[in-house]
């Protein structure tokens, strides 16, 4: 499993329903609004795959999309950070 964090800054006011969830590879996802910084969200998904989120859903029209709905909002660009878990015990 491949977790993907990433902190969208985007202009307050401006909102727009994530399409992700229904990506292939797509386990979970979710989205937090900053506490102190009310512009600031924090999407989190977890996909099966690096690929499915790099190849699938970026190669995909969804992408296309998102890109449409949200990249005009940004304040910048995010990096995207891939994580994947660590075992604790070993």
């Amino acid at each position: 499993m491949i977790t993907e964090s990433v902190i969208l800054r985007v202009h307050p006011g401006r909102e727009a329903s994530p399409i992700i969830a229904r990506q292939r590879g797509c386990l979970t996802h979710s989205l937090k609004r900053g506490i102190e910084d009310p512009s600031t969200y924090l999407l989190t998904v977890e996909w099966e795959s690096l690929e499915d989120h790099e190849t699938g859903f970026r190669g995909s029209a969804d992408y296309q999309e998102w890109r449409r709905l949200l990249h005009p909002f940004y304040v910048e660009l995010p990096p995207v950070p891939h994580y994947s878990e660590v075992d604790l015990a070993g």
